[in-house]
């Protein structure tokens, strides 16, 4: 008999990334499994010890992480079948009987604290920071030392340890959202959607004026808008890079699948990652000069030049 499918996902119980596994229909009642890094959840899935693995590949306010763009990268045979997004916001946590007046010293992830700032100089201006390996170890320190008063953690952290909120709320940005992907082996497409997105990696030929110019006219000739563009170092010279970018549309759309031909054509390495239904369900619009029956009716011109119809 086989194992029940797995997910893996950056665990422990409690995290963000936990929060996005929950909006997955296909991993409810199965076996999810927590791991320490992106690395480790995407071995799962190649290996076949998990189907899927959750991994956070976007934040609103710091940017793309780069741990994941990097891996996606260099790790073959992966597919983003899914993205879902996740609220950011925090909460200060504390041992029982700890009130906000006794906090001296917090536990937080540095990236959490730095998204906390504000909220701490204005309410613990002389206070001192330990970094924590996460957010969820963070809140798990003060129950193991006293190094700490108190930590900064994800909402709900209660629910998994004996520890107290002293306040809610504490982000800098309440509009700040993480976007995680759900990513599995290679699998054929979904059908598109209308709201959909294509996440691709593409290499630039050269270290040359104009060749990133070169590349980003490959969309816009052809109505592809980009919703995510980051450089990421190759690593194997100076002024290598290579281009982690989110397209609108599906690779079913006339558009999107040429404007990847002529991308493959100037690029020396392009990585297909998916196309898969947009978290916030947003459609896409096209303009006419863009739609599916102009390519398709420029194709069908081009034939009959050629076989003598016209």
């Amino acid at each position: 008999m086989s194992a029940a499918p797995a997910y893996s996902y950056l665990g422990p119980a409690g995290t963000f990334t936990e929060a996005a596994l929950k909006q997955v229909p296909e991993a409810a009642g199965k076996v999810w499994h927590p791991v320490n890094n992106v690395g480790e959840a995407l071995d799962d899935v190649v290996t076949g010890r998990s189907v899927a693995a959750m991994i956070a590949i976007e934040n609103s306010v710091e940017g793309g992480v780069s741990a994941t763009q990097d891996a996606l990268a260099n790790i073959p045979g992966l597919r983003i079948i899914g993205e879902f997004l996740v609220t950011v916001n925090f909460v200060l946590v504390a041992r029982p009987g700890t009130t906000l007046a006794d906090v001296k010293v917090v536990n937080a992830h540095p990236v959490a604290y730095a998204q906390t700032h504000l909220w701490l100089d204005a309410q613990l201006p002389t206070h001192g920071h330990i970094p924590a390996a996460s957010n969820v170890a963070a809140a798990a320190s003060l129950l193991l030392d006293k190094t700490a008063d108190a930590a900064i953690a994800p909402p709900g952290i209660t629910d998994h340890h004996d520890l107290v909120v002293l306040a809610s709320d504490i982000g800098d940005n309440p509009n700040a959202q993480t976007r995680f992907v759900l990513v599995s082996r290679t699998v054929a497409v979904p059908e598109k959607t209308g709201s959909d997105k294509t996440s691709i990696i593409a290499e630039l030929p050269d270290d040359r004026a104009g060749g990133l110019l070169d590349m980003l006219e490959q969309f816009a000739t052809r109505g592809v808008n980009m919703s995510l563009l980051e450089s990421r170092p190759i690593g194997d010279a100076m002024g290598r890079y290579r281009f982690v970018i989110d397209l609108d549309g599906h690779i079913l759309d006339e558009r999107v699948a040429d404007a990847l031909l002529g991308l493959k054509r100037f690029s020396p390495n392009v990585i297909f990652l998916g196309s898969y239904p947009r978290a916030d369900k947003l459609e896409i619009e096209v303009t006419q000069r863009y739609g599916d029956e102009v390519f398709i009716e420029a194709r069908d011109w081009l034939r009959g030049l050629i076989s003598g119809e016209h």
